[in-house]
C-alpha cells in the first residue's frame, strides 16, 4: 500500500539545461562588454595623453599671452585695470579652446556644434541658475573697463570699508582697517553707492570744537589757526577755516575744517589726533575755557519743594524711630 506522504518532485534535465545555457550566455555577453570597453579605453588612451598635452600647452599659451599684454601695457598706471581685463578675459578665452580642442580629441564624434546645441537647448535653464554669477561677471568687466577705482585704492561700500587688493571677475576683495577680508559681489559695488576715499589726492577732515560763551571768538579762531600752522599734516596748499556753527547747550560750537594731501585712512587718523592735541594746547595756554556739559537745576519750583518737604519728612520720621529704638534697647 503506498505512503500517504507525496514523494519529492524531480526537474525537468531539459529545463536544467537550458537555464545554464541562458546563464552561460549572459556572463559571456556581460565579459564581451567589459572587454570591449576595456580594448577601447585601451585604444584611446594615446587620444586621451594628447588631449592632456593639448590643454596644458594652451594653459602655457594663456600664461604667456597674460605675460605680453603686462609687458605692452603695464606700464600705464592709470589702466591698470584694463590690463587686468585683457589678462583674465584673454587667458580664460585661450584655455576655453585648449579645452575645445581637447574635447574633439579625446571623445569620438565630439563636435563644438553639438556643445553649442546643448548649451542652446538648456540656455533658460542655465540662465536662471547663474543669473547671480553672469551679473556679477558683467558687472566686473564694467568695472575693470570704467575704472572707478584701482588696487590699493581705500573705499566705502555699505557698512564696509577699507582698501581694494584685487578685483576679479565675479567679486572685489578688501581687507578692512582692522585686518579682515572681505569679499564683496560686483554687482554690489556696480549698483550701489560708492565712496573713494583715495579717489584725489587731497581730502578735507573736521573737528568740532566748544569755546565758553564768555570767551571772545575771534581769538579763540586765532589761537586754533595758529596751532593748525604747527600740524605737519596740515596742507599748505589750502587755507584751514574755522566758523562758528551754533550756540550749543554750554558752549558756543566752533567747527575746524583743513585738508591733508595723502587721504589715506592711516594719515586721516594721525592728522585729526595732532590737530586736537594742538588745539587743546593752545587754547589751555590762551586760558580760553572749552566746558564740560552744564546742568542747571533750579530748586524755586513748588513742585521741586514739595518734593525736598517730602524727604526731609521722611528722614525726621526715621531719626524718630531710630531714637524710640535706642530707648527701648
Amino acid at each position: 500500500m503506498p505512503s500517504p506522504e507525496a514523494n519529492p518532485t524531480t526537474a525537468d534535465p531539459a529545463t536544467m539545461n537550458s537555464a545554464t545555457t541562458t546563464d552561460v550566455f549572459t556572463y559571456q555577453s556581460i565579459i564581451d562588454s567589459a572587454n570591449g570597453i576595456f580594448i577601447g579605453f585601451v585604444e584611446r588612451i594615446p587620444y586621451f595623453v594628447a588631449s592632456i598635452i593639448v590643454v596644458l600647452i594652451f594653459w602655457f599659451l594663456s600664461i604667456v599671452f597674460k605675460k605680453i599684454v603686462y609687458k605692452l601695457l603695464g606700464s600705464r598706471s592709470r589702466h591698470q585695470n584694463l590690463v587686468k581685463v585683457f589678462q583674465r578675459v584673454g587667458g580664460a578665452l585661450i584655455i576655453f579652446i585648449g579645452f575645445m580642442i581637447a574635447m574633439v580629441i579625446a571623445v569620438p564624434g565630439f563636435t563644438p556644434a553639438k556643445l553649442i546645441g546643448a548649451l542652446g537647448i538648456g540656455s533658460v535653464a542655465i540662465g536662471f541658475a547663474f543669473k547671480d554669477i553672469f551679473q556679477n561677471l558683467l558687472s566686473g568687466i564694467l568695472l575693470l573697463i570704467s575704472e572707478p577705482f584701482r588696487i590699493g585704492d581705500q573705499i566705502v561700500s555699505g557698512e564696509y570699508e577699507g582698501t581694494v587688493e584685487d578685483i576679479k571677475i565675479r567679486a572685489t576683495t578688501i581687507k578692512t582697517y582692522d585686518g579682515r577680508q572681505v569679499v564683496i559681489p560686483n554687482s554690489d559695488l556696480y549698483t550701489s553707492a560708492l565712496t573713494v576715499n583715495t579717489a584725489y589726492k587731497q581730502r578735507r577732515l573736521q573737528v568740532a570744537v566748544g569755546i565758553g560763551y564768555e570767551d571772545d571768538i575771534e581769538a579763540a579762531k586765532a589761537e586754533i589757526m595758529q596751532a593748525l600752522d604747527k600740524v605737519d599734516s596740515v596742507s599748505i596748499k589750502s587755507k584751514p577755516s574755522v566758523i562758528a556753527t551754533g550756540f550749543g547747550g554750554s558752549s558756543m560750537d566752533l567747527m575746524v575744517r583743513w585738508f591733508i594731501e595723502d587721504g589715506t585712512q592711516a594719515n586721516k587718523v594721525a592728522s585729526i589726533h595732532q590737530v586736537i592735541v594742538e588745539i587743546k594746547n593752545a587754547l589751555d595756554a590762551a586760558e580760553i575755557n572749552i566746558p564740560f556739559p552744564i546742568r542747571t537745576i533750579d530748586l524755586s519750583d513748588p513742585s521741586v519743594k514739595a518734593i525736598v518737604n517730602k524727604i526731609n519728612e521722611q528722614q525726621n520720621e526715621q531719626q524718630a524711630v531710630d531714637v524710640n529704638k535706642a530707648a527701648t534697647e
